[in-house]
């Protein structure tokens, strides 16, 4: 079925052509008819399966029909975010899909100077964006009010989950109108998604798509086997054996990302970060720039992955195995989105083995080694060109990262049994 014959907005359907859709993703196709017939959703599907028009095009289409519009401080769409990234790529989208109708959007976050949000605010807004902290402080101001929202979109929930905002959630929902339209998004379900989303939603239909492989078909995946203070120089060569590529690099921590990024700068290769710590100017900066290919390579933390939704990136490095098998998904979705292909890189340290095999676990099959034989490994030292002599404070540094990380992975295994 094409998006021609549905039975959606002109406007909808000349901006969506103009854009190359032409055929609904499975997310779409099964979440779009019950979202317009006014139902409540529960869905889950994987990170690059066109989740946000799943619930951008019809939420569009009622406002744009109804001639819904949005008064001081009063918003008819609520779409709740964990991110700040995620907030602008979530708002993009829908100010893209609904530029040829009246619809105004808004992204709210922190960061950034709060009256310019205000006044837009004041303006009108259909269709809001936000991240729970800058929206409760706004709303605690007298600036937003929540008598008018008629949908309420919780997108990543599990990332939300993760993050705490379970609280933020339950306070809000306090807040809002009973009789409401409530969808629900996940890449990931498990007992606290359930028991939230049951809270939530009235006879939810529930869609979940759900392929053998969690990940994209488009993703060559691979392993290779490197003690911790090597890692870096893997990194530098393949950067160095790729330099026209885009690659997102994961780390554990922001002080992790900082690290890997003087490395790469001691060696003359340029990599910015991005993770909590950053200035909101200096992330927007940052994400425009690997947006248009000015900036090859990308290092960040998984609170800041869920927002990174940039095309080309050829390369997923994950330097150090994320602490959640989850999360192994979410970092990887980031490649091979849409027709191109992707490469997904992990690199893996003695003490990370259980971790590997928890990842494996999830995915339901091997991820692929890649041997690397002394010529190699040898080669690969020879190639570095970091000139950093503090060797002895480095390698504690290291060992102490990876000795406090164990610990805390066992201490949360042991909460769990």
């Amino acid at each position: 079925m094409k998006f021609s014959a549905y039975k959606i907005a002109p406007e909808l359907k000349q901006q969506l052509q103009a854009m190359g859709f032409r055929r609904p993703t499975d997310i779409q196709y099964k979440a779009i008819p019950p979202i317009m017939k006014g139902e409540d959703v529960l869905a889950i599907a994987q990170t690059g399966t066109g989740k946000t028009a799943a619930f951008a095009i019809p939420v569009l289409d009622r406002l744009h029909r109804e001639g819904v519009r949005g008064g001081a401080g009063q918003i008819p769409c609520l779409v709740m975010v964990p991110t700040h990234e995620l907030a602008r790529q979530v708002a993009g989208v829908f100010a893209e899909l609904g530029k040829r109708t009246q619809v105004r959007v808004l992204a709210l976050h922190g960061g950034t100077d709060q009256a310019p949000q205000i006044q837009q605010l004041q303006q009108g807004v259909e269709v809001l964006v936000a991240t729970p902290g800058r929206l409760f402080d706004l709303q605690s101001q007298g600036h937003l009010h929540l008598e008018a929202v008629q949908v309420l979109i919780l997108d990543e929930a599990d990332h939300m989950l993760d993050l705490g905002f379970i609280k933020d959630i339950r306070q809000l929902v306090r807040r809002l109108p009973r009789e409401r339209q409530t969808l629900f998004f996940s890449a990931t379900i498990d007992e606290g998604i359930k028991k939230l989303a049951y809270s939530l939603v009235r006879k939810a239909i529930r869609i979940q798509i759900s392929p053998k492989d969690p990940v994209s078909k488009n993703i060559d995946h691979a392993v290779v086997q490197v003690p911790a203070d090597e890692k870096r120089f893997f990194l530098e060569r393949l950067v160095r054996e790729h330099p026209e590529d885009k690659m997102l690099v994961f780390v554990r921590t922001r002080v992790r990302a900082e690290r890997v990024a003087k490395a790469l700068a001691r060696a003359g290769l340029e990599a910015e970060t991005i993770h909590g710590a950053k200035g909101q100017a200096d992330r927007q900066d940052i994400m425009a720039r690997f947006g248009n290919g000015a900036l090859k390579v990308l290092i960040a933390t998984d609170v800041s992955a869920r927002g990174i939704d940039i095309p080309g990136v050829r390369y997923v490095i994950n330097y150090d195995l994320p602490e959640q098998a989850e999360q192994y998904v979410h970092r990887v979705g980031r490649t091979g989105r849409g027709q191109a292909r992707g490469q997904a890189i992990a690199f893996c340290a003695e003490n990370e083995a259980e971790t590997l095999a928890d990842i494996e676990a999830y995915l339901g099959r091997p991820i692929t080694r890649l041997e690397v034989d002394q010529t190699e490994k040898a080669d690969t030292l020879a190639m570095t060109q970091d000139i950093d002599g503090d060797w002895r404070r480095l390698m504690k540094d290291i060992q102490a990262e990876e000795t406090s990380f164990v610990k805390k992975k066992k201490k949360r295994k042991g909460r769990k049994s």
